[in-house]
């Protein structure tokens, strides 16, 4: 039975399923709160790779294994593969009692670790609010975060607080019920942006001198990146700062005219990329009140 001091975690053995980009990261960061990462399982070469790398007084084992040698489970495992996960572990009964179970998922609350509930554990869900690309400044940003947490109690709440906060990150709860709506946000929120950044690059590079008309993900220089960062950056910190009152552009001043020829200009090199930008300005025309003759050209 692991044991705490108060509300806070006493030093625990710490078992990582998987090594993969999010467990290798924790990992790491609950290794410099003082926690012991005494064993992971790592499937992949990149995933061994990664392990030696970041974890290497770790012992490499099977799931089963890592589960039994510890206090602090993390099941850092893809979304679509942790309900089988829980059930594998819950039918071997390798993992004791009193272990705290954290998964790493954005979508499922702690239902998910029903099997493992109801076996002694202590069901815990910690999401990192953030994107991991398996870079050395994954653990670094790890840091900067807000993390999502959900419990089935006050004192699942302490404790899981209490981890986040040791590994210089930001706790705050997220309701069973709500999981879904807050992944759903980061999803809109983080994946999202990365098409839309990528359909401007696209347009962008295709204004290049010698490229008119010609979308392409090629830019040797790197001109389109250095024109668009700095719009983008400024952008992203006004709208976290300010909301809705950032937004500048041919919409929020009623230049339909504008609006029309980039609709026209996009749809000449790439129609699909002329869709999404009209999609995009009326959603944006609705929340900043537009003109009628801004709607007009949007829904013709």
């Amino acid at each position: 039975m692991v044991q705490f001091d108060g509300l806070r975690p006493a030093r625990l053995k710490v078992g990582v399923i998987s090594a993969g980009r999010v467990g290798t990261a924790l990992g790491v960061a609950l290794e410099r709160a003082e926690h012991v990462v005494v064993a992971c399982s790592a499937i992949s070469e990149a995933s061994r790779q990664r392990a030696g790398k970041w974890l290497p007084d770790s012992l490499i084992l099977p799931a089963p294994d890592v589960a039994a040698a510890a206090e602090l489970l993390l099941l850092a495992v893809p979304d679509t593969e942790l309900a089988g996960i829980v059930s594998g572990l819950a039918a071997t009964g390798a993992v004791r009692p009193g272990t705290i179970v954290v998964h790493t998922s954005g979508a499922a609350g702690i239902g998910v670790l029903a099997p493992l509930t109801e076996q002694g554990c202590l069901p815990l869900a910690i999401h990192p609010a953030m994107t991991f690309t398996g870079a050395d400044e994954d653990i670094t940003r790890l840091a900067e975060s807000c993390f999502g947490v959900t419990a089935a109690d006050e004192v699942g709440y302490a404790i899981a607080e209490a981890l986040t906060l040791e590994i210089g990150a930001e706790p705050f709860r997220v309701e069973e019920t709500a999981r879904a709506l807050y992944h759903a946000a980061l999803s809109h929120g983080g994946n999202h942006l990365v098409t839309v950044i990528d359909d401007a690059l696209s347009a962008l590079r295709a204004a290049l001198p010698g490229r008119v008309g010609a979308v392409t993900a090629e830019d040797p220089d790197g001109i389109a990146e250095r024109v668009l960062g700095p719009l983008v950056r400024a952008a992203l910190a006004n709208t976290l700062r300010d909301g809705r009152a950032a937004l500048t552009g041919p919409v929020a001043r009623g230049d339909s005219a504008a609006v029309a020829r980039h609709l026209a200009a996009l749809g000449d090199v790439d129609p699909g990329l002329a869709e999404a930008y009209r999609t995009n300005a009326l959603r944006t025309a609705r929340r900043a009140g537009a003109s009628d003759e801004v709607m007009a050209v949007l829904t013709q």
